[in-house]
């Protein structure tokens, strides 16, 4: 037995927002993303950086301890990591602190700080889903 819905059946979107993305905008891992999707994943891609992102947003600004303080089970390697490719992809900035021993702050830039409707979207659809499942 099949089971049919009822109301209106969901049809593509090729006139909003997710159209200005055509087929061939999709590159092979490696190339410069073009897609706005792409953009966005590769910004955010690996496990982990949406949350150092996220103590970001909470913060402002940071130094290496604070962040691993903040997420205790993030290797060191790990957070270095991430910290190069959001420094890479121009979402945070790194900046020495002058004096002894040597420190680096980092800091949300502005275009850091555009991400914040994307992770609160992440934030707001998993909480439906944790709440669903619970």
């Amino acid at each position: 037995m099949t089971h049919q819905t009822v109301g209106h059946q969901r049809t593509p979107d090729r006139d909003g927002p997710l159209a200005d993305c055509p087929d061939d905008a999709l590159v092979p891992p490696g190339d410069e993303p073009r897609c706005p999707v792409d953009i966005t994943l590769a910004t955010l891609g690996g496990r982990w950086t949406p949350l150092v992102l996220r103590e970001f947003l909470r913060r402002g600004q940071a130094t290496y301890t604070e962040l691993s303080a903040a997420l205790p089970a993030l290797s060191d390697k790990v957070l270095s990591d991430r910290l190069a490719q959001l420094t890479r992809m121009g979402v945070i900035e790194r900046h020495r602190v002058p004096g002894w021993p040597p420190r680096v702050r980092y800091e949300l830039t502005g275009l850091g700080r555009a991400l914040e409707p994307v992770l609160r979207g992440m934030w707001e659809w998993g909480t439906a889903r944790r709440d669903a499942s619970a």
